[in-house]
Formats: C-alpha cells, structure tokens, sequence
C-alpha cells in the first residue's frame, strides 16, 4: 500500500526546549489518529521534518505548519507517493541536534536553498537506520 511523503525545511522562530517538546507532544498525539508517522530532525537553526500517511492528511498538515508562526523561510523539498513507510513505527520519531546533517554554517551558507531530494531524504534514511539499528550497549 502506497503513502504520501512530504518533507519540509524551515528555520525555528523562538526556539527552545520547551516549544519543541509542545511540537512533539501535539504529533505524538495527534498523528496516530491521522495516520501520519513521519521524523523531525532539528537544531536551534533548523527543523527538518518528514511526514507519511493518506495524501490528504498528510497535504493539511503541511498547511498547517506552513502558517505556524513558530517556522520561519518554510519550503517543502519532496512530496510524493512511495510504495512504503519509511517510519512507520514512530508517530513521530525525534533527533535532535544531529551533527550529520548541514552544520550551522552550511546552514547560514544557504545549504538548505541548494539542497536536492535525495540528499533530504538520504539525512532519513540515516536516522532510520540508526533507531533500527540494535542498542549494543
């Protein structure tokens, strides 16, 4: 069964931990029922967020984080149809302040502008494959 994939850029306004753990609590609650699963990679200059699920969730909720006031310079960098889920055990999987994605000076490099799809989904995969990856602790 086929799933929407959308996955967004945009720049924290008023970033703390504190915002973030609001935004986190609301789709850790809220997603389930919507049927979106979906990662939110950020730092203090930068959320990076893929969401899954039925098209038409998926497309409102991109609505509704484009007109929040808490993200700054948003633009969407893939949407589309895939045959699977890429996080589909996580309602919302978090990682934060990873250092494998652009750093702080790409960032303010313009990294973000000049990025493709495959390098945005690439950061996913990773991050997929580092929470499925065994605890050998």
């Amino acid at each position: 069964m086929s799933v929407y994939r959308a996955i967004y850029t945009s720049r924290p306004f008023g970033f703390d931990g504190n915002t973030l753990n609001n935004i986190l609590a609301h789709a850790q609650r809220a997603n389930p029922s919507r049927g979106i699963t979906g990662a939110l990679i950020c730092r203090e200059d930068v959320y990076l967020q893929m969401l899954e699920g039925p098209e038409e969730e998926v497309r409102k909720a991109m609505e509704r984080i484009g007109r929040d006031d808490r993200h700054l310079e948003f633009q969407i960098h893939v949407e589309k149809t895939v045959p699977e889920r890429m996080f589909g055990k996580w309602a919302m999987l978090h990682d934060p302040a990873v250092t494998w994605i652009w750093s702080q000076a790409d960032v303010r490099d313009d990294a973000i502008e000049r990025t493709t799809e495959a390098e945005v989904e690439g950061f996913f995969e990773k991050l997929r494959d580092k929470a499925d990856a065994p605890d050998l602790t």
